[in-house]
């Protein structure tokens, strides 16, 4: 399912404008990011998507139907969705977290939860973690359960609220190899924001790099937004005259290394 931003804005009754004109085309089965620093609109228009929050003006569609006339609880029932720091269910065990929809949804809870030990597989967890409580697991293994729970319903679409924020940066390459792998296997059509631009550009296809107010500054492919952005501010934004951003090749005992521009490692030239 593709999603279309048209035009759309959010104001707050206190004059408060997060949002002031926002179009953008999300293409199914592929991953976007929205990408800005605090003030930029990004979770805000994450969560126009599901109707968390509607927008002042301007439409929201999912392949090409306005989700304003639609039932905001059906809605969300058919959109995985997974918020900043998991927000799981902490009285319900990890298997009975990822079958809450689903169980909500009609599906008997025997079936619903065949199906969660399935998943969490799927998210690299051991089927032996499901009869635990989230409070006993670690801040990775929370998030994997969120993203399970997340899938549950098998949507379309999944959208994603920071969802890699809250834990250490060796866990966090984890997560984010686990999604592109989840996602190669299962195609859905991705919304993920995040204020890590090098997280942006590896795990999406495409990146909206957003100013204060949900203002595009940029949009496009990680690779051409590198090698060409379009001003100043995206310049800085994405660290493009960072020294790891400016990469040669060098010879040691034979193999030609890449390094950066301070001449550290990064990896071997195949």
């Amino acid at each position: 399912m593709g999603i279309e931003f048209r035009n759309v804005g959010k104001t707050y009754r206190d004059g408060t404008v997060a949002v002031a004109d926002f179009s953008h085309v999300v293409a199914s089965h592929r991953i976007a990011a929205l990408v800005g620093s605090s003030g930029s609109g990004k979770t805000t228009l994450l969560r126009m998507v599901n109707r968390m929050i509607d927008p002042s003006n301007g439409t929201v569609l999912i392949d090409d139907e306005d989700i304003q006339g639609l039932d905001k609880v059906r809605l969300r029932r058919r959109i995985g969705y997974v918020p900043q720091a998991g927000g799981l269910l902490p009285h319900r065990t990890v298997v009975d977290n990822v079958a809450t929809v689903p169980v909500l949804n009609g599906t008997s809870r025997a079936t619903a939860r065949g199906n969660a030990l399935d998943l969490l597989t799927l998210v690299g967890l051991d089927a032996s973690l499901a009869s635990r409580y989230p409070a006993q697991l670690s801040g990775g293994q929370q998030q994997r359960v969120a993203v399970a729970r997340a899938l549950a319903a098998d949507p379309n679409i999944l959208l994603m609220d920071e969802p890699f924020g809250a834990v250490d940066p060796i866990v966090r390459r984890e997560l984010q190899d686990q999604l592109l792998r989840v996602q190669a296997e299962l195609g859905k059509t991705i919304v993920i924001v995040t204020h890590d631009v090098d997280e942006a550009f590896r795990l999406a296809d495409d990146v909206v790099v957003l100013r204060t107010g949900g203002v595009v500054a940029q949009s496009g492919t990680p690779q051409s937004i590198l090698a060409s952005p379009a001003d100043a501010f995206v310049r800085d934004f994405v660290g493009a005259d960072r020294p790891e951003r400016t990469l040669t090749t060098t010879e040691v005992d034979g193999q030609r290394l890449v390094v950066d521009a301070d001449g550290r490692p990064v990896g071997i030239l195949r």
